[in-house]
């Protein structure tokens, strides 16, 4: 039976979602307490793979697993083994066509800004701090030419391996609330450091040192060298994944809001 859950996590306490030599990774502890839930080993796989640093609201991914569980079951059992860092907050038995990344049609994230002379100390691991003043509405007007589908090569990281580095950009939203700005993004995919690099460059307009034209200069280069500064991880969350009603997991898989 095929599986489908959704897991929050603090990317601060791992090194990325991947499994690799360093440890710990999200994938592995999830990997560690599903043996010990479901008696068996069982590979989990991601709608997509986050960095070190990067936060999750809602992760979701997938697992093939022939133990029988209550969904309550599964969940405690889960979060009985994982660390603090990370919790499963829901799963769903779903069709053998389900895949966590092939089956999902949009990937939403938010990158969260404190925007103040005052440097963060109760969330500086949750948030990207940045000191001079920021203007919010010219980041979300220079950054509208950015939807839609484009060759994003000026915003992938360099060692990105994507075959292809165009994708599609549904939603890019800039706001301001009190002294945090929000950037919003929704795409089909993401390149590698893609939103961390379009944030990097809308603060730069932000700031103002640059001519309303840049952000689509910067586009139309198709060069990373010419793209500007990647954003720190720290700033960056998953807030949702979208799939096709058929699999009756979209309003679980998706939070639209959070501070």
């Amino acid at each position: 039976m095929r599986y489908a859950l959704g897991i929050e996590y603090d990317g601060s306490e791992f090194l990325g979602w991947q499994i690799q030599r360093q440890a710990p990774t999200v994938q592995g502890v999830l990997e560690s307490a599903l043996a010990r839930v479901a008696d068996h080993e069982a590979r989990v796989t991601a709608c997509g793979r986050t960095d070190t640093g990067v936060h999750a609201v809602c992760q979701v991914a997938h697992f093939d697993s022939a133990s029988q569980r209550a969904e309550r079951s599964w969940i405690l059992g889960l979060n009985s083994h994982l660390p603090r860092a990370a919790s499963v907050v829901w799963i769903r038995s779903v069709s053998d066509d389900f895949h966590a990344r092939f089956s999902a049609f949009a990937r939403s994230y938010r990158y969260r800004i404190a925007n103040r002379w005052i440097r963060p100390a109760l969330e500086a691991r949750y948030v990207s701090w940045y000191r001079r003043p920021l203007d919010a509405g010219r980041m979300h007007e220079d950054a509208q030419c950015l939807l839609g589908e484009h060759d994003f090569s000026s915003f992938r990281a360099l060692a990105c391996q994507a075959r292809s580095p165009v994708r599609t950009l549904y939603r890019l939203d800039i706001k301001r609330s009190g002294a945090y700005l929000y950037v919003d993004v929704e795409a089909n995919a993401f390149l590698h450091h893609m939103v961390r690099n379009i944030a990097g460059v809308l603060i730069a307009v932000g700031r103002g040192v640059h001519h309303s034209h840049w952000v689509q200069d910067i586009l139309d280069r198709r060069d990373r060298t010419q793209g500007g500064v990647t954003a720190p991880a720290n700033g960056l969350y998953l807030v949702g994944v979208r799939y096709p009603q058929k699999y009756g997991i979209g309003s679980l898989g998706v939070v639209p809001e959070f501070g």
